[in-house]
């Protein structure tokens, strides 16, 4: 599972890298976890409010810091989608 936390470096975008962090260590779930900041690579997701957080590709939230409970469920969700 590959999960991206994109955003150019701001405080929002790193509260979301820590919640993410926490979602992970909750779930058990081994995954990828990347910062994303070049606006190029950023861009190609269609996002257009940072921070956004990308699980397998799939943009599952912009503009916004989501808690690490939620982003969980998330995680689990597409563990179990496969």
């Amino acid at each position: 599972m590959k999960i991206k936390v994109l955003g150019p470096g701001c405080m929002k975008c790193k509260n979301l890298y820590i919640e993410t962090e926490k979602a992970l260590a909750n779930s058990g779930i081994p995954a990828e976890l990347e910062k994303v900041e070049k606006i190029e690579e950023i861009m190609k997701y269609g996002v257009l409010i940072t921070p956004a957080l990308i699980i397998n590709d799939k943009v599952k939230s912009s503009g916004k810091v989501i808690k690490a409970d939620e982003i969980a469920s998330w995680i689990i969700e597409e563990s179990t989608s496969k």
